[in-house]
């Protein structure tokens, strides 16, 4: 065998092991959601009050690591989206309730709008573009 034969022979067999990777089929599990479950679509959007129910802020985005919630971006400041900026927030630190007698979500943060517009800014680049 030749020196090129064997080079596209090692190449082809390379691509082929790495396509078989990528093909490797995951189990399907399914599972029944509980009324008590949280949806992504009831947490983005939401407005952030504070403990005097002044609204301080708006989730924006989930951050997910390891299958689980590790924050919410929260939007701060601006107006018709002007001058509007994001930060990490640890999901520790909002209080998400349902309101069963308004039938609505509801999210509670014990911080001053003055607090998360001097929090570090998040920044959609990179990897989080949108």
């Amino acid at each position: 065998m030749s020196f090129r034969t064997s080079i596209l022979s090692l190449a082809f067999a390379t691509v082929a092991s790495a396509a078989l990777a990528q093909t490797a089929v995951v189990k399907s599990e399914f599972f029944s959601a509980q009324p008590t479950d949280v949806l992504s679509n009831n947490l983005i959007g939401l407005n952030i009050n504070n403990q005097q129910k002044e609204k301080i802020g708006e989730i924006k985005d989930l951050i997910l690591s390891d299958h689980q919630l590790r924050g919410y971006i929260v939007s701060v400041g601006g107006f018709l989206g002007l001058g509007e900026r994001y930060v990490a927030v640890s999901p520790t630190s909002i209080q998400v309730t349902y309101v069963e007698n308004d039938k609505k979500w509801q999210a509670v943060m014990n911080a001053t709008k003055e607090e998360l517009k001097s929090a570090p800014e998040f920044k959609y680049e990179g990897r989080w573009k949108r």
